[in-house]
C-alpha cells in the first residue's frame, strides 16, 4: 500500500502543531493570520480611500510627532493620501497576486512534474530541458523582457508571477514521482491493469501533497519579493492602484523628508516574508521523516 500516514481530525491536527512549534514558529503563526485577516477585512478596516488625495494635507507625519493629524495614524504621503490605507489595500493586493502567482505555478509545474516522472523518455528530456533553461536564466530579466513587451496589466503580472518558480514544482514533482514508481504497490497496480493515468491520480498524487505543501508555503514569499521588485522598478502594478512595492518605490525619493512613506510598506513586506518563510521551514521539518525521529 501507500506510504501515506494517516492524519487526526482537524482540532487534533491543530494542538499537535501548536504543541510542538517553538516560540518563534509561533508568533509567526499568530502573524501569518492576523495579515490574512487584515487582509481579508480591509475595506471595512481602512479609514480612507487609499487612492483619496488631499495636497493640503500631504507630508503630515505620524501620530505622535508635530503637526500629525490625528485622522491619519501612519501620516500621509506626496499626495495626502492616507498611508495606513493604502498599506492595507497594498497588503491584499499583494497577497492576493502572490496566491494566484503560487497557485499557476503550482498547476503548471506540477503538471510537467508529474507527465516527465511518469511518462519518462523523451517527455521528461523536453520538459526539464524546459526547467533546465528556466533555471539558467534570472527570471528577473524574463519579468523585464515580458512586461516591456506587453505592458504592466494586472493580467499579465499575474500570468508572470505564476511562471515564476514553476521549475521548482516541476524539479520536485519529477523526482518523487519517479522514486514513488519505482516501488512495489506501483508494479501491483500495474499487474492489475491500472492506467497510467489512475497511477497517477490515485496512487502518485496522494504522495505529493506534503512536498508541494512546504514548496507552496516557501514560492508565496519568493512570489511577494518578486512583485515588490518590479512594483519598486515601476514596472508592477501601475498607479494610482497601490502594493507594497509600489508604496516603497515612490517612497523612497522623500525618505529624508518623509521616511514614513516608506517605512509601513517596507515592515508589512517583512513582516510577511518572514512569518511564510518560518511556516515554509516548520513544514519542511515536519515532512522531512529523518528530521521528525531525531
Amino acid at each position: 500500500m501507500t506510504d501515506i500516514i494517516a492524519s487526526p481530525g482537524a482540532k487534533g491536527l491543530l494542538r499537535e502543531i501548536w504543541g510542538e512549534a517553538d516560540m518563534v514558529r509561533r508568533t509567526a503563526a499568530l502573524i501569518g493570520i492576523a495579515m490574512l485577516l487584515v487582509a481579508v477585512l480591509t475595506p471595512w478596516a481602512a479609514p480612507f480611500d487609499p487612492t483619496a488625495q488631499s495636497l493640503l494635507a500631504r507630508f503630515r507625519p505620524p501620530m505622535g510627532f508635530e503637526g500629525a493629524n490625528p485622522a491619519h495614524w501612519l501620516g500621509t504621503d506626496e499626495l495626502g493620501r492616507d498611508i495606513l490605507s493604502r498599506a492595507l489595500y497594498g497588503l491584499r493586493l499583494t497577497l492576493l497576486l502572490a496566491l494566484l502567482g503560487a497557485v499557476i505555478g503550482l498547476l503548471i509545474g506540477g503538471t510537467l512534474g508529474l507527465l516527465a516522472g511518469v511518462a519518462r523518455g523523451r517527455t521528461e528530456t523536453v520538459i526539464m530541458g524546459a526547467v533546465d533553461a528556466q533555471i539558467a536564466v534570472p527570471f528577473t530579466l524574463i519579468a523585464l523582457f515580458v512586461l516591456t513587451l506587453f505592458g504592466s496589466t494586472l493580467e499579465v503580472l499575474v500570468v508572470l508571477l505564476g511562471l515564476a518558480g514553476w521549475e521548482q514544482y516541476a524539479r520536485i514533482v519529477r523526482a518523487e514521482a519517479v522514486r514513488i514508481m519505482a516501488l512495489p504497490f506501483i508494479e501491483a497496480a500495474r499487474c492489475a491493469g491500472a492506467s497510467p493515468i489512475r497511477i497517477a491520480l490515485t496512487h502518485l498524487l496522494p504522495n505529493l501533497v506534503s512536498p508541494l505543501v512546504v514548496q507552496f508555503t516557501l514560492s508565496l514569499s519568493n512570489i511577494i519579493l518578486l512583485e515588490s521588485t518590479l512594483s519598486f522598478l515601476g514596472l508592477g502594478v501601475q498607479p494610482p492602484t497601490a502594493t507594497l512595492g509600489a508604496m516603497v518605490g515612490v517612497g523612497r525619493d522623500y525618505m529624508p523628508t518623509a521616511p514614513w512613506t516608506v517605512l509601513a510598506p517596507a515592515v508589512l513586506i517583512l513582516a510577511v516574508t518572514f512569518s511564510i518563510q518560518i511556516l515554509g521551514d516548520w513544514l519542511r521539518d515536519r515532512a522531512d521523516v529523518r528530521l521528525r525521529q531525531r
